[in-house]
């Protein structure tokens, strides 16, 4: 008989695990021997046994870093993702375990960590200067080898990232060859304003976005502080503001204007592309700006053409498509008579953030920053030279590929969920049996004979009937739970023998998928994602990322490559379920660009901490020149206007009247009790699993009521205090 009848063979020895099983006289008796069902579960998993050895260059294989990973990052011999901060030019001694990071960001003080908690943003400034000048250098060499007349001089959009500690390292990185920014609203400008105080004076300042009177306005004060301002047109209507106001202020500005290009990026970020797009002027409403400045003596103003194709150009031949066009815009202006000097070529160089290096995908580009530099440069100055125009300045704002292999998200999987199967005694079969309706003992009849025939198909047919039978007995009050969870038991087993069940398992991440990765629920962006230690070991679950919100779309179940899992390890010390004592980090990467300033506060979980690295030459070879903690519990409840120190002290009376002491007379109970209270203002949103955390803290039951407190601030706690504490402190240097 074949096999898969003991499946269904209620009086097996070996029904699945956990169960005890009689067999009633209704039902089908013994007859197969016990050793059919290890025959049965060998012959279903034979087939996805692979060789037992596995080496890091398989992990890097597997989750394709050597894709999108190069050259900052690579599996080292120990199987931890390690950095390389100077990208190709990395010695094998800088670079830097990212483990390691971990290790000293998380460890207690006492231990001599720095008692952060997690989600953690690994920011790193050298991987950040080294794309600036990887960019810097593409455009030079295109410059030099293509007979250029002019050069190459980006402007960094700051709404990719806003950070101050990134506009800042930006400016200096890029001063020697005139980088400057790009601002989209007044904040924005502000800061741009401020930063490029310290920068080169010939860096570009492009002011972008929708205009009034006082976005102008600033944008003109900031000329007259001698820097180098651009106001581009995104409306018609701006040109009056910026034409009064500047008589008003006795300010000469440099204008600009965008065009809206015929040329079309197909994909979902060309959506502000074409004459359809959200922003610029077309070709008659260009003309009506040339034919006013022109009328106020004021067309020298206008030197610059900007234009936006979209993000994540997927081809150079598009690109070159849409330069081609914009440059014949540029031209026709010089005809009529503006000074124009500089084409601006806005974003849309992309990254490969699958590794794919195809033309046909969102998430991934088909060229090299050289042959992006090179598609630029030939573009322009064809069109240029054949109509005798002098080469323009180049300049793009390139944000996304900048910023992005900057910062690394660093988050904990605290435990798993996976199916158990519940147990029922002789009698509870018994019982089960006598209490299935007619239809549901014909459907077990029939799943038995199914499994004779080694019919498996009609096998998962008929189990699924008798389980929805039963179902429908349950709501009608006719069928326990436990036996309702031995038929649930039965049926997943069943389709676990014949290779029919679901084996994707769930990761519960100490994360919000809102807060952090913003842009993959909001538009479906797959960022690569994993586990940034144990590569040396063969991954043998498939996982989906399910966040702390209590939102069903706070969950990550696709990722690059087309997959809906990812390949995890088991969780060290409990077999896969549950938190274990083993710590699994995992990694997003690549998400240097938006995340951060898109991210919400759902569930009122706020950012992660954030630690600055950079290389250096200690044991460890790298320093930690800023650590942060993450926002507090207090800080999420006064973005929403609560007010935290009154939310303690109505609590902390509320504690009063219903505690009034310990039990021995001396009121330490409401002390623990505040400090208890405080303590929870005080910590940040997410679960602490740091070990060292926990042990250091003693918890104690006051009056048996539930409620405890901890009789020694843990090291996180700690930190968070420390941040509070003033700028010059948060501002340690830490070398590993």
């Amino acid at each position: 008989m074949p096999a898969m009848a003991c499946c269904v063979d209620p009086a097996a020895a070996n029904f699945p695990p956990g169960y005890a099983i009689a067999t009633p006289v209704s039902l089908p008796g013994v007859l197969s021997p016990p050793e059919a069902i290890n025959n049965i579960n060998n012959s279903t998993t034979s087939a996805n046994v692979e060789p037992s050895h596995w080496s890091p260059s398989r992990s890097s294989a597997l989750y394709k870093i050597d894709g999108w990973g190069a050259p900052y990052f690579a599996v080292n011999g120990s199987g931890n993702i390690s950095v390389r901060p100077y990208g190709a030019a990395t010695l094998p001694h800088q670079e830097i375990d990212l483990l390691k990071i971990v290790k000293k960001v998380s460890d207690p003080k006492s231990s001599g960590g720095l008692g952060l908690q997690l989600p953690l943003i690994v920011r790193l400034p050298d991987v950040l200067k080294n794309r600036l000048e990887s960019l810097q250098s593409a455009f030079d060499y295109a410059v030099q080898s293509q007979g250029y007349d002019a050069h190459y001089q980006g402007v960094y959009p700051v709404k990719c990232n806003q950070d101050r500690f990134v506009v800042e390292d930006i400016v200096r990185f890029g001063s020697p060859f005139r980088f400057g920014l790009e601002a989209g609203s007044k904040p924005e400008l502000l800061l741009a304003m401020s930063c490029l105080c310290k920068g080169n004076p010939e860096a570009l300042l492009v002011c972008n976005g929708f205009k009034d009177a006082e976005y102008i306005s600033l944008a003109l004060l900031a000329r007259k502080l001698a820097l180098n301002t651009v106001i581009v047109l995104e409306q018609e209507e701006e040109l009056d503001l910026v034409v009064d106001l500047s008589k008003r202020l006795s300010v000469r500005p440099m204008i600009g204007v965008r065009a809206k290009l015929r040329t079309k990026h197909s994909g979902h970020f060309g959506s502000t592309s074409g004459e359809k797009g959200k922003f610029g002027l077309t070709t008659t409403q260009i003309l009506r700006v040339v034919k006013k400045l022109e009328q106020v003596d004021m067309l020298d103003c206008l030197q610059l053409l900007h234009f936006h194709i979209g993000s994540q150009i997927p081809s150079t031949s598009l690109l070159t498509d849409g330069v081609g066009e914009a440059a014949q815009i540029y031209c026709e202006l010089v005809r009529l008579g503006a000074q124009m000097r500089v084409i601006d070529i806005g974003g849309g160089l992309g990254i490969d953030y699958d590794g794919s290096k195809s033309s046909e995908s969102d998430i991934s580009v088909s060229y090299t920053l050289e042959d992006y530099a090179s598609a630029v440069v030939q573009a322009i100055r064809f069109v240029c030279d054949r109509r005798s125009i002098k080469h323009p300045i180049l300049c793009s704002e390139s944000g996304r590929a900048i910023v992005s292999h900057h910062s690394v998200l660093i988050f904990e999987a605290v435990s798993t969920s996976s199916y158990e199967s519940p147990t029922m005694s002789a009698v509870g079969f018994q019982y089960l049996a006598e209490t299935l309706s007619d239809e549901a003992r014909a459907d077990y009849v029939n799943l038995y004979s199914a499994a004779i025939r080694a019919d498996y198909e009609n096998c998962l047919i008929y189990a699924d009937q008798l389980k929805q039978r039963c179902v429908d007995q349950f709501k009608e009050g006719l069928l326990g739970i436990e036996q309702l969870a031995a038929v649930d038991g039965l049926c997943d087993f069943i389709s676990k023998a014949i290779g029919a069940y679901d084996p994707v398992r769930t990761y519960h991440v100490n994360l919000s998928v809102f807060t952090s990765i913003p842009d993959f629920w909001g538009i479906g962006q797959l960022f690569p994602i994993t586990p940034i230690h144990r590569l040396d070991q063969k991954p043998n679950v498939k996982g989906i990322l399910s966040d702390l919100t209590c939102d069903s779309d706070g969950k990550i179940d696709k990722f690059i490559g087309g997959e809906s899992s990812l390949p995890l390890h088991e969780l060290e010390g409990d077999g896969g379920s549950g938190s274990g004592t083993g710590k699994y980090y995992l990694g997003m990467f690549l998400g240097g660009a938006y995340e951060e300033a898109l991210g919400g506060l759902h569930n009122l979980f706020g950012g992660p901490s954030v630690v600055r690295v950079s290389q250096s030459d200690g044991p460890h070879s790298f320093a930690v020149t800023r650590a942060v903690p993450g926002p507090s519990c207090g800080d999420v409840l006064r973005v929403m206007q609560h007010e935290p120190e009154l939310m303690f002290e109505t609590l902390k009376h509320r504690a009063e009247e219903c505690c009034c002491d310990d039990g021995n007379g001396n009121g330490n109970g409401n002390t623990f009790m505040a400090n208890s209270l405080a303590r929870s203002f005080r910590n940040m949103p997410y679960l602490v699993t740091t070990t060292a955390a926990s042990s250091s803290c003693s918890l104690t039951a006051i009056n048996n009521n539930g409620f405890y407190y901890c009789n020694e601030d843990d090291e996180y706690n700690a930190a968070a205090a420390d941040s509070a504490a003033g700028e010059d402190e948060q501002w340690s240097y830490c070398c590993a």
